[in-house]
């Protein structure tokens, strides 16, 4: 394939009017949306922004290449935007941007459109090419520039390590984190300075389409050095021993002679192992860490547990709320095997995979044994969900100390550190630790158990109204996810109310926006109208998300209008005495509420009036 056919005519502007890198993503986005190379343009600007905080795509010499892959991406294509006078698009060298190429990769992309795309990003590494696009004076004569470049390039061979003789034998990986243009632009900057260099080198790029070039284990053992230059995470064990250089994957990029004679000069420092089969590369910006990252990466390894388990669990109800005990008149084989499965099993492995991940979020591979095991002790001991939060956390920070503690074991003894030593004392001490707190921890959750089995009417709608909200305010960030965690933590304690208010909560926004694009016509954009139609099933389906692209446009009226909404929800479902054992599945599983369902259906219906009500009220009617 060939770059003409994903950059037209139609995707250009040789004139940007631009004067900031914010108006040069929102002109580039409206060129492409108005091409019709996207499904939802807000979708595509937010991944767009979310590539840039972790690192600017502003690379210096002139050059600017923003890009995503995203499923907002109807069609994979190129926006190109010049700028003659320039723009501070915060460049890496601190200069003017001038050419801005914006690459838009759907999230289905194949392997061809994947490679056509790097291929530009490597291609603009060449002065001469980025000259003849800065100075071509119509859209044909950039596209006769690119055809021209890509027909010199045609044949030519990547030079390996078997076809120079050098003394020295360098080994690189690039990566970031969309595997589109950085990935190649440092993989083609450090060959090109290497044959300057007169150095055999060998690059493996670590980019959308997989891993290319992979290195072998005879080509790490002959190597003199390997540079690591990457944002994501790259295979770090099969270097131990290894002089290894490690950066950001723009440094590969801006400076690959400095990076490539510290590498020749041997003033690397030697990699060792961390017991895990992969590791951060580094980043200009550092590695995002924190609590929250930690416990994310431990509830969303535990949703297909919690969902799966628990519409099985809410499936077995259906014959009845006691027909999964062989003792109860009502029993029945099927219910019996459902619950079996999702109560049993599916619900049992819950607090233990939530812990596991957790603690190897924190410390890697060696941090997973130990979090199980402690995930284990506070679900067999009655510790709960918080006591899986514990175990995780207390696991990956105990796996961290004993990493710190056996850093001056001898070399020879680095072979056994992960296979003995840090499983050994990890698993020890957090059982130990786990096995010590875990009957407070029971007597908590009995005592919380019984406080929200004996609240009062007046008490138990305030909770409903705070979980209702909670799930509009950030539609799918930290205080939903918190509302929706506190709900299957409920649930595991068997209180099924909280959990209800959640998901009424969470499917008022989209249904919300929905009705209001319907009967308030005058209020949305066509473009609006269109997208508000998927947004009843996507607050059928409880994806609360569908509301973020509305709420971006206009926050000041949206996000007050889908709180009092979702709060409303959550208010009459827990009026209602509405319980919902099953975590997800919005619109599908009301029929499998404990109490009313048609009244669950009416809680939620209710808050979407208030949302559309208010948004018909709130938004000022569109020219």
């Amino acid at each position: 394939m060939r770059i003409s056919e994903l950059l037209k005519k139609d995707t250009m502007l040789l004139n940007l009017k631009s004067s900031t890198k914010t108006q040069v993503i929102d002109e580039l986005v409206d060129k492409l949306d108005r091409a019709g190379r996207l499904n939802n343009k807000n979708e595509f600007k937010k991944a767009i922004l979310a590539r840039e905080e972790q690192s600017t795509t502003g690379i210096g010499e002139g050059i600017a290449i923003p890009h995503a892959k995203t499923a907002a991406v109807k069609t994979p294509a190129i926006a190109f935007g010049r700028s003659k006078k320039g723009v501070d698009y915060e460049a890496l060298d601190g200069q003017p941007s001038h050419l801005f190429f914006m690459i838009a990769a759907s999230e289905g992309a194949n392997n061809e459109h994947l490679e056509t795309l790097s291929r530009l990003a490597t291609y603009l590494m060449d002065t001469n090419f980025r000259k003849a696009i800065l100075e071509a004076r119509t859209e044909e004569e950039v596209l006769q520039a690119i055809d021209a470049k890509e027909a010199s390039e045609e044949g030519s061979q990547e030079t390996t390590a078997e076809e120079k003789k050098s003394d020295k034998f360098i080994l690189a990986v690039t990566g970031c984190p969309t595997g589109i243009a950085h990935t190649y632009m440092a993989a083609d900057a450090l060959k090109e300075k290497a044959k300057e260099l007169g150095v055999q080198i060998k690059v493996e790029t670590n980019g959308s389409g997989g891993v290319k070039n992979r290195l072998t284990s005879d080509e790490i053992a002959k190597a003199d050095a390997i540079i690591v230059a990457a944002d994501t995470k790259i295979e770090m064990d099969r270097f131990a021993g290894k002089k290894v250089l490690q950066v950001g994957v723009t440094d590969g990029i801006r400076r690959p002679k400095e990076l490539l004679e510290k590498a020749i000069t041997g003033n690397v420092s030697v990699y060792q192992s961390t017991g895990s089969g992969q590791q951060e590369g580094s980043s200009e910006k550092g590695s995002k860490g924190g609590f929250y990252k930690h416990l994310m990466n431990g509830v969303s390894n535990m949703l297909p547990f919690v969902i799966g388990g628990g519409i099985l669990i809410a499936l077995s109800f259906a014959f009845g709320i006691e027909a999964f005990d062989p003792d109860h008149p009502s029993h029945h084989p099927l219910a019996e095997m459902l619950m079996t499965i999702g109560g049993g099993n599916a619900f049992g492995l819950m607090i233990p995979v939530l812990a596991a991940f957790i603690a190897m979020s924190i410390a890697d591979r060696p941090g997973f044994a130990p979090g199980m095991v402690g995930g284990l002790i506070a679900s067999t001991g009655g510790g709960g969900f918080l006591g899986g939060l514990i175990a995780g956390f207390l696991a990956g920070y105990l796996v961290v100390l004993i990493k710190w503690g056996l850093r001056n074991l001898p070399r020879s003894l680095e072979g056994i550190k992960t296979i003995l030593l840090y499983p050994v004392f990890s698993i020890l001490f957090t059982g130990m630790i786990m096995l010590s707190i875990v009957g407070p921890l029971s007597a908590f959750n009995t005592g919380l158990e019984n406080w929200l089995g004996g609240m009062g009417t007046t008490n138990v709608i305030l909770l409903g109204i705070i979980l209702g909200g909670m799930m509009a305010i950030d539609m799918g960030g930290p205080i939903n996810k918190a509302a929706f965690t506190f709900g299957i933590a409920m649930i595991d304690a068997g209180n099924f109310g909280p959990h209800a208010a959640v998901m009424a909560g969470g499917m008022v926004p989209p249904i919300g926006i929905a009705l209001a694009t319907t009967f308030f016509k005058n209020k949305f954009t066509k473009q609006e109208r269109e997208a508000g139609k998927t947004n009843y099933i996507m607050g059928a389906s409880f994806i609360t998300e569908g509301a973020i692209p509305f709420a971006a446009a206009d926050p000041g009226r949206v996000i007050p209008s889908v709180v009092v909404g979702s709060a409303v929800a959550g208010a009459l479902t827990m009026m209602f005495g509405i319980g919902l054992p099953a975590p997800h599945g919005g619109a599908f599983v009301i029929a499998l509420v404990s109490g009313n369902p048609l009244m669950y259906a009416l809680a939620i219906i209710a808050g979407a009036i208030v949302t559309a009500i208010m948004l018909g009220i709130l938004k000022k009617p569109v020219k």
